[in-house]
Formats: C-alpha cells, structure tokens, sequence
C-alpha cells in the first residue's frame, strides 16, 4: 500500500532575501555585475523558486517581485532598440536592477564585521591564565566558512540533477523527517565531519532527496549540527554542534504536519 508524502512547513531562519539570491548567483558565476547576462540570472533565479516550491518553503512575496522584475527586465531587453535615440543615450534596463545591488552589496560589507563581533562575544569567555600553564600552539587549523540557505540549495540541485523525477507516491515508512533526522545524526556523530553528497547516498529517489534536505535545514535549526564549506563556494562539509547556546530564537518556529 503506497501513500502520498505528507506535507512538510517548515520555517527557517537561514533565509535571505532575493537581493542575496542574485549577488549568491552573480558569485557563484563569476559574472560581472555591471554587465548581467538577464536571460542567464533569470533562468536561474527561477530555478531556485521551483526548489523552494518543491521543498514547500515559505517564499517571501518579495521572492516572487524580483522574479517579476527579473523577466520584465529580459522582456524589454529583447525588444529592438528606439531608432529614434542615439544609442549612448538609451537607458540600459538592467541599470536600476545594477544600482540596488551595488547599494546592498556595500551595505553588507560594511555591516559584516558589526554581526561578526556580534556572534563572538556572546559565546567569549576569558580564563585567566595560571602559572606554569602555557598551552602548545595546534600544527595547523582547518580554515571553515560558514554556508547560507543558497549555498545549500546549491549543492541541493546538483544532488537533484542526478535523480530523475517520478511519482510522489511512496510507503510512509520511508518518508520520515525525523528518521532522517536520526540518520544525519548518526552519520555526524561518528565522524569529525561529513560531507553535504555523503548524506545522501542512500536517498535513491526524487523524494528520499527532498526529505533528506528538509531533515538537514531542521537539523539545522534546531541547533543540532553546523555546516561549513573548505573554501568559497566550495565543498560544504556537516559537523555536529558542541555549543550549549539556545536552539533557535523565540519568533522562529518549524511546522510538521
């Protein structure tokens, strides 16, 4: 007997918004952002819509905006240019688009090192040195970058890109965010760190690939593991999470039903 896979909502503090979609996209391209391929942004941007849909994320009405603005943007850069202006007087209609991302590009920069500070000195405690105690310097140290929502939806999509799509119909056994859950954590809790691709070499299908992702954001949300990535844009790595600090905040919340 087979049963539709129930419906997750999940709510998830690791959201940015779609300003940070197209900065994440124009990075992990190395495009330049004074000269956007549209067509290319657009078609992406969509992709990371369906994803959200597929994953029954909340999307943010300004999500869908930008996608609005994005194909407005592609549909007008397709028309013939105005023979009637000089063609250095013809406004580029990607200009606006150009601006605000400049704008919060450099808001970020600026706001990065105040939320950095923020972050440490409440999980900083000094200890007083004692006589005779002086500690040997590691060998070396793994250098680790901490990953947003997109850098996960990324590595998400070349996961999906390998598994092709089918039937939602499957046994409610085999459907469980908190079996899952368990799974994450064991593989974590056995190793140093894990690797994002080795936690799905058993989902052998669409949707064991879809609950074994939503089981990894409430991992995350709940504090229980960390992820990290080697390098920009690189390889994203699961360690389980030490830190005794409180799970998640108070107006952040996860519905299962």
């Amino acid at each position: 007997m087979t049963e539709q896979l129930n419906i997750y909502n999940i709510k998830i503090p690791v959201f940015e918004g779609p300003l940070d979609l197209l900065l994440h996209l124009i990075k992990e391209n190395k495009l330049d952002i004074y000269d956007i391929p549209i067509s290319e942004i657009t078609k992406q941007y969509l992709e990371y819509i369906e994803i959200m849909k597929e994953l029954n994320l909340e999307i943010a009405s300004e999500f869908l905006v930008m996608a609005a603005t994005l194909i407005y943007i592609k549909s007008r850069m397709l028309l013939p240019p105005d023979e009637t202006i000089e063609q250095e007087d013809q406004e580029d209609p990607r200009a606006n688009l150009v601006q605000r991302l400049l704008e919060y590009q450099a808001f970020k920069e600026v706001s990065a090192p105040l939320r950095e500070r923020e972050d440490v000195w409440p999980n900083a405690y000094p200890r007083l040195p004692e006589k005779d105690d002086v500690s040997p310097a590691p060998e070396s140290e793994l250098m680790l970058f901490d990953v947003n929502m997109f850098d996960l939806m990324s590595a998400l999509k070349k996961i999906l890109s390998r598994v092709p799509p089918e039937v939602l119909k499957i046994t409610r056994e085999t459907l469980t965010v908190k079996d899952r859950m368990a799974l994450i954590m064991e593989k974590v809790g056995g190793q140093e760190s894990v690797r994002f691709d080795d936690l799905f070499l058993e989902a052998d299908t669409r949707v064991d690939v879809i609950v074994t992702f939503l089981a990894l954001l409430e991992s995350l949300r709940l504090g229980l593991v960390r992820a990290y990535q080697d390098t920009i844009f690189g390889s994203i790595w699961i360690l389980q999470h030490n830190g005794e600090e409180p799970v998640a905040a108070e107006n952040e919340e996860a519905e299962i039903s």
